[in-house]
């Protein structure tokens, strides 16, 4: 009796064991940005970059809206710069946020504060892309007085927002073969009519 109970345990550890390195494996892993790409792209702006712990901020000489963005399920947050670059070369203000282990869902409020660093902007927006845009709504959805509309780029509202004010912007690619069209359907209704 004895034997098979230390069997067992081994067993569970071993399982457990297996499992974390599953888990570290996958949270390590994603799809990198192209840094020398971006580089040579950075060159036709003239915005400026800084970076402030987890968030980096990209701006312009106007400053007419600010846009707060988070990233796709396992996209390194630097794929996005050439896109805040250009939104910030047209007088758009953009804080690209990082999340822990690319994953969005970690820090769903990490846009918490952010609007209120800009005295100069009144006008926000909150955008994600994918997973980055499913919480990017669910954060608009427990603050959208704070919102003028929500960008989501190959992403659906889980959240129900179809009583709010909120200007919804939703964009795919025809040939997108990862964001579920029968899901992103379903939730249509939870964003307010055009």
């Amino acid at each position: 009796m004895m034997k098979k109970t230390v069997k067992h345990k081994y067993k569970v550890l071993l399982v457990a064991i297996v499992l974390m390195i599953v888990c570290v494996v996958y949270l390590n892993s994603g799809y990198n940005a192209r840094k020398n790409e971006i580089v040579d792209y950075s060159a036709c702006f003239n915005v400026t970059k800084s970076v402030d712990g987890g968030k980096t901020l990209f701006y312009g000489d106007e400053r007419k809206a600010g846009v707060i963005f988070y990233p796709g399920g396992k996209v390194e947050s630097a794929s996005y710069e050439p896109l805040m670059m250009s939104l910030a070369d047209k007088g758009i203000v953009t804080v690209l946020v990082d999340m822990p282990f690319d994953l969005a869902v970690f820090d769903i409020n990490a846009a918490e504060g952010i609007a209120d660093s800009f005295d100069d902007i009144d006008s926000w927006y909150m955008a994600g892309h994918s997973l980055g845009g499913a919480m990017a709504a669910s954060f608009v959805a427990e603050n959208s007085n704070d919102f003028d509309g929500l960008i989501l780029l190959g992403a659906y509202s889980t959240a129900d927002l179809s009583s709010t004010d909120i200007r919804v912007l939703s964009i795919y690619g025809s040939n997108d073969g990862v964001m579920n069209r029968e899901k992103y359907n379903e939730c249509m209704p939870n964003i307010p009519e055009a």
